[in-house]
């Protein structure tokens, strides 16, 4: 069975496929959100503490980690500031946290003040990449995401799509990097530009995971891009890509109808035993005036806080 080992400096998280699914929160990320690059390049981190905060009472396994405040000398701007929010985010919270940047030198920032075991997102198909990465993920004894790009771009044939992510998993063997330490994206097409984006993304993770036996991930939300109501794809989405095999994504976890859905899924394939955390989480679970729902407090057991009483002064959205 593929385990891949992920820890803070308190607490460890198995990815698998016996495992519940890894919800990577994905909030503190600027890109496309221009107040929150303006606040981090200020040196104000009060909405980056608040969304983790927001995102680990809500359920999250993980937290996703982007300081990419601007596309202006990244090399040199980065590092530094993916430094400073890992510093607070791993004083503020106690689960893992994944290094989220596509410039070398921002990781390298990065794991070497991380507690615990990072995942780092990510590593790309890409000669270049490869080797600027990979040596990094030996050293650190780490685990990557492997994002099925390579030089050619994003196909949209999904066989070569798999041969991306086989040659990422070939070329990491050559460092001493085992598969379990390797989650592949298999990269999620926006079911309203490719019809056949659901079909294609749940063959791939079958494929990864009966020939490569890698654990997988995806940036949840493409899914739905450009399409109205996104959260109901969303969170059909869910439970199918689960039932196919995906052990994690990278989501927003402060969205109930879609962490409905994770809990659900996990009831359903037989990661929650005996209904433990969906009993727990909605033992008192009533709708809201109207029938609308009600967010509940999430009780997992995974996650939680040291610093819940520092101010926090914008929740997720």
């Amino acid at each position: 069975m593929t385990h891949t080992l992920v820890a803070s400096a308190t607490k460890e998280i198995i990815i698998g496929f016996d495992q519940p699914f890894c919800v990577i929160g994905e909030r503190i990320n600027p890109t496309g959100r221009k107040k929150l690059a303006a606040e981090m390049e200020a040196g104000n981190f009060d909405t980056v503490i608040a969304d983790a905060l927001a995102q680990v009472a809500a359920g999250a396994t993980m937290l996703d980690i982007n300081a990419g405040v601007t596309a202006v000398n990244p090399n040199e701007t980065e590092p530094p500031l993916m430094v400073e929010t890992l510093k607070i985010v791993q004083e503020l919270v106690d689960i893992p946290l994944a290094i989220d940047s596509s410039v070398s030198s921002a990781i390298k920032a990065g794991l070497e003040v991380a507690k615990g075991r990072p995942l780092v997102n990510s590593v790309t198909g890409e000669v270049e990449k490869l080797e600027e990465i990979l040596p990094l993920i030996k050293k650190y004894d780490v685990p990557v995401v492997a994002i099925s790009n390579d030089e050619t771009g994003i196909s949209e044939d999904p066989d070569v799509r798999f041969e991306v992510a086989k040659k990422i998993v070939e070329h990491a063997a050559d460092y001493g990097i085992k598969p379990h330490d390797i989650v592949v994206d298999p990269l999620v097409m926006p079911i309203g530009a490719m019809g056949t984006a659901g079909q294609q993304v749940f063959a791939l993770v079958r494929r990864l995971r009966n020939e490569l036996g890698v654990n997988t991930t995806c940036g949840l939300s493409n899914i739905s891009f450009g399409l109205p109501h996104r959260h109901g794809i969303n969170a059909s989405f869910i439970p199918m890509v689960i039932a196919s095999g995906m052990t994690s994504a990278i989501m927003n976890p402060c969205r109930p109808q879609e962490m409905e859905a994770v809990r659900a899924a996990n009831v359903l394939v037989g990661t929650d035993a005996n209904c433990g955390n969906w009993i727990q989480t909605y033992r008192d679970y009533k709708p809201a005036a109207g029938g609308a729902p009600v967010a509940p407090v999430a009780s997992s057991g995974r996650s939680g806080g040291r610093r819940g009483g520092r101010a926090a002064r914008r929740g997720a959205t």
